[in-house]
């Protein structure tokens, strides 16, 4: 049991914060109130005395690849791309993370206390993404909800990677993707039609299987693309097979934001603290998360980690702020948007009874380097040598 007692509290849906306290109980928050209302602390509660300090949600990332690269052992580590397949829907993120990487220890300190994982984007279609906790031994006590979205990739990265093998141009892209849309929807209505009877149902084929939950709109694409067409692409398709599709990466999201906000579809948007390495990267700003929010959507910030390390996301909302992002939409976009993206908000993402009890303490604005973060908190439970 946790008793955070008179800490300024930013609870991720409250654009004002107020001074109170927190109460965990068997790893989850249940009660958040002003300071003077919960009186009675139990006698077995840990207090932490938070006067003088602020207290988060902790921190969430909608799209990366942490612990499927893994830290400081160069290519023969990486896992989160299948590089002889330019379609593989059955591919699963959560069979390559790697739960002793030290990325998760220096994430899990610096107040990342969830993550939502899975392939790259080398192929038009690359897997399921899982999400996860930032602490563990093993991937399945570490998982939230497994299996929240399906990877698809357009753009420069499936051209590169296959270019003398199969997809030369982003309408090959485009089609592959739909091809495999058509194919899944086909073997959907045949196993349906056949109900019970065995003899009727098509013969098993894994990567169908993977995208039914596509179809059944139980999952979405999630859909990485930078190109303002790239982007309508996606929405393209989503709407001609219904459905659901989150847009990652978004880079000139700004130069087309009113189309987006009519969209209504959640965007993560990132990373930003690259060089523009390619065509597609070249309208690249930190102005995209603030436009983004501005219009309307419901932006996340990304790391797309390792591309940045996963410890530096509070940094890239910093960095939002400071190109003209509101401060509570920076927030939001690292917390509770991220949490609504992965679809786990239920248990993650602000500071309400009934989640999940991940907190980060820290000694001011967690936007700014001179920031230290103080406790960490994943599940009520303390992360060690968070005070970094």
């Amino acid at each position: 049991m946790l008793f955070i007692r008179d800490g300024l509290i930013h609870d991720g849906i409250h654009r004002e914060a107020f001074c109170g306290d927190i109460l965990v109980e068997h790893g989850k928050i249940k009660a958040v109130e002003p300071k003077g209302v919960l009186t009675e602390i139990p006698e077995e509660a840990r207090v932490i005395e938070a006067k003088g300090l602020s207290v988060y949600p902790g921190f969430v990332e909608a799209h990366g690849h942490i612990g499927l690269d893994g830290y400081g052992i160069g290519y023969e580590g990486m896992d989160y791309n299948e590089m002889n397949d330019i379609v593989c829907p059955q591919m699963r993120g959560i069979d390559g993370v790697k739960p002793m990487d030290p990325a998760f220890q220096k994430a899990a300190a610096a107040g990342v206390t969830c993550v939502c994982v899975g392939p790259g984007s080398a192929n038009v279609l690359g897997g399921t993404f899982t999400t996860i906790k930032t602490v563990g031994r093993r991937v399945d006590d570490m998982v939230v909800r497994d299996g929240v979205a399906m990877k698809c990739a357009f753009g420069e990265n499936p051209k590169r990677v296959y270019r003398d093998k199969k997809d030369s141009s982003r309408m090959t892209t485009a089609a592959l993707l739909r091809e495999m849309l058509f194919r899944a929807k086909e073997y959907m209505e045949k196993k349906e039609a056949a109900g019970e009877d065995l003899s009727k149902r098509p013969a098993f084929d894994m990567k169908m299987e993977a995208l039914l939950p596509v179809l059944r709109r139980e999952i979405p694409l999630k859909a990485h693309a930078h190109a303002s067409e790239d982007l309508f692409t996606a929405l393209r398709i989503a709407k001609e097979f219904n459905v659901r599709i989150t847009l990652e990466h978004v880079t000139e999201g700004h130069l087309i934001a009113e189309e987006l906000a009519r969209e209504n579809v959640p965007l993560a948007v990132g990373p930003g603290l690259t060089s523009a390495s390619k065509f597609e990267l070249r309208n690249k700003s930190w102005t995209t998360p603030g436009v983004l929010a501005a219009a309307g959507c419901q932006v996340s910030i990304i790391t797309d980690s390792p591309v940045i390390p996963q410890e530096y996301l509070p940094l890239c909302a910093g960095l939002a702020v400071q190109a003209g992002m509101d401060p509570f939409a920076a927030l939001q976009a690292i917390t509770i948007n991220p949490a609504r993206h992965a679809g786990i908000e239920d248990r993650v993402g602000s500071l309400e009874a009934g989640k999940d009890g991940d907190i980060v303490i820290t000694d001011g604005c967690p936007f700014e380097v001179s920031t230290r973060v103080k406790h960490v908190f994943i599940s009520g439970e303390e992360v060690p040598d968070a005070d970094l």
